[in-house]
């Protein structure tokens, strides 16, 4: 049986911002907006859940749209979008409903409360259905336990597809179903076609997506993001891949690659020791594996890269690959050199000491230190930098 290409395992969604984002990232506001327009139900969803109030969750919605594309520059790859806008739409909420509580009906507040009500498009009727709506809220969604609000709101405005609540929600199917299964019980049996009614009556049209592309205008583009650049890049990119393309990244991939080529090169320095043919095949050979290790080494920390969404294989693979190449610099390289090094040193005591340390330093205990701390700070860079 043919294996499935990994991009059928994607979710839509997934597919969607990965293809979407880096463009986004790069400052084209209509690539967001598509982006916006397939997330803005879990989005109002999410801050609904916690303010319990549709006009406010959507101005809450729009502003953690914003702020996301101000910052798009801190992402680490496209599949870390959805959770990380999450988050910033939960921060968002909380803050309103703290702001709210503490607010009197002064100043600002007051004046924005008088010219409502003395607007000539809301009419009593309209005041009452807008009140009537906002009660219908916040009853139906106090009916129902934190963890399950934001699955059932969103389960309804997404055509009751479970898959696709987890996907958006970042769940489990079957957990998913867990917190329905549990909301429907706490929601009393006439509630439910009301509360199903609200969901998807009071989900946002067409015209959110359009306000927030419009809104873009007024903020500077989004920083660039080397995280973003390819659609599929993870933690490969950060590794060795991603190196290549910009910023400090770029500065660590090269000073990889230039030590790989550096090690390569020098092989030269160790063939001097050799007296003969046969000497030099021993030394080349001995050190062509020490190199060729390494490299199938980093290949694999790659493919684990791209294989999982956590840096944790990756970074293990790396380690082990400077495990493996301290032994092989310490153990069998350093056997063979040793007797040849002490040779070199009989036979010209002028400057033995300076060729000696030179050695050291390169392939020796020293080296091997310096290498491995090297290597463990472009790992930590790159971490703390999200590469």
């Amino acid at each position: 049986m043919s294996a499935v290409p990994a991009e059928a395992l994607e979710a839509p969604i997934e597919r969607l911002i990965g293809r979407e984002l880096p463009a986004a990232a790069s400052g084209c506001p209509h690539a967001y907006g598509r982006i916006v327009a397939a997330s803005q139900n879990t989005v109002t969803a999410v801050a609904l859940a916690i303010t319990r109030d549709v006009p406010a969750s959507e101005d809450i919605a729009q502003e953690a749209f914003l702020k996301a594309w101000q910052q798009l520059g801190r992402l680490n790859s496209p599949s870390s979008f959805l959770p990380w806008l999450r988050q910033i739409t939960r921060n968002l909420a909380h803050d309103h409903l703290r702001a709210s509580r503490r607010r009197p009906l002064d100043g600002e507040v007051a004046e924005l409360a008088i010219s409502r009500a003395a607007d000539p498009a809301g009419t009593p009727v309209r005041q009452l259905i807008d009140a009537e709506r906002q009660a219908v809220a916040a009853e139906l969604i106090s009916e129902l336990p934190e963890d399950s609000r934001e699955v059932l709101l969103l389960y309804y405005r997404e055509g009751q597809n479970s898959r696709q609540v987890a996907e958006l929600l970042g769940l489990s199917d079957a957990a998913v179903r867990k917190r329905l299964s549990r909301a429907r019980r706490c929601l009393r049996t006439e509630l439910v076609e009301r509360f199903r009614e609200f969901a998807s009556g009071s989900a946002p049209g067409t015209a959110f997506a359009l306000t927030v592309v419009a809104a873009l205008g007024g903020f500077t583009k989004p920083a660039a993001a080397a995280g973003l650049t390819t659609a599929g890049s993870t933690v490969a990119g950060g590794i060795l891949g991603k190196l290549l393309l910009g910023g400090s990244a770029a500065a660590a991939g090269g000073g990889l690659l230039s030590g790989l080529l550096t090690a390569w090169l020098c092989r030269r320095f160790l063939a001097r020791y050799a007296d003969n043919a046969q000497e030099r095949r021993a030394i080349l050979r001995c050190y062509n594996t020490y190199l060729w290790t390494c490299l199938a080494m980093l290949a694999a920390a790659v493919a684990l890269a791209f294989a999982f969404t956590s840096r944790i294989p990756a970074y293990a693979a790396v380690l082990a690959t400077l495990a493996v190449a301290t032994y092989q610099l310490l153990g069998p390289l350093a056997r063979l050199m040793a007797p040849l090094v002490r040779r070199d040193s009989a036979r010209n005591p002028d400057g033995a000491w300076k060729r000696e340390l030179a050695y050291r330093l390169t392939f020796g205990p020293s080296g091997a230190v310096i290498s491995n701390l090297c290597v463990l700070g472009l790992l930590a860079i790159m971490h703390l930098q999200g590469a």
